[in-house]
């Protein structure tokens, strides 16, 4: 799916999933068409790109850490309701970086900022942020680059 933005590309999964009758997809997509909506109107933007990916990679962390909650309070039934959700919005992110490409590029953000120390932490996380929107867990990659500076 690279054809177009971000949210064009929702819109259009939009129309081919009422097309298709799927029900389940539809209501997903819905629920992204609605986060978009309510940014644009509070924040009073438009959705760009980089600001779809952050929504939609925040949507993604919501989705999990409910899921992980209803795994352990035994709700499979709820825990796959969020994993489906979870499904259907990666498919509008990136495609996620390989272990060694996110090594490689922490390492290149390391050697970039010029610190060394974990008083060089922000600014590592601060170059890294947009590159790796959608395509990284950042909580894996703060405890990464955590690792690479106090090593």
């Amino acid at each position: 799916m690279s054809e177009g933005s971000i949210t064009e590309q929702v819109k259009a999964a939009m129309k081919a999933a009422m097309k298709a009758r799927d029900k389940e997809r539809l209501a997903t997509i819905r629920l992204i068409q609605a986060e978009f909506k309510r940014v644009e109107v509070d924040e009073r933007i438009d959705i760009d790109d980089a600001r779809a990916l952050t929504i939609l990679d925040k949507m993604v962390k919501q989705r999990r850490d409910s899921q992980t909650q209803y795994e352990d309070a035994g709700r499979a039934e709820l825990a796959a309701q969020e994993a489906s959700e979870i499904a259907v919005i990666t498919e509008f992110l990136p495609t996620p970086l390989s272990d060694a490409e996110l090594e490689q590029l922490v390492d290149e953000a390391i050697a970039g900022s010029g610190a060394g120390g974990m008083q060089a932490m922000g600014a590592v996380m601060g170059e890294l942020k947009p590159k790796l929107a959608g395509r990284a867990d950042m909580g894996a990659v703060s405890k990464l680059v955590k690792a690479r500076l106090s090593g």
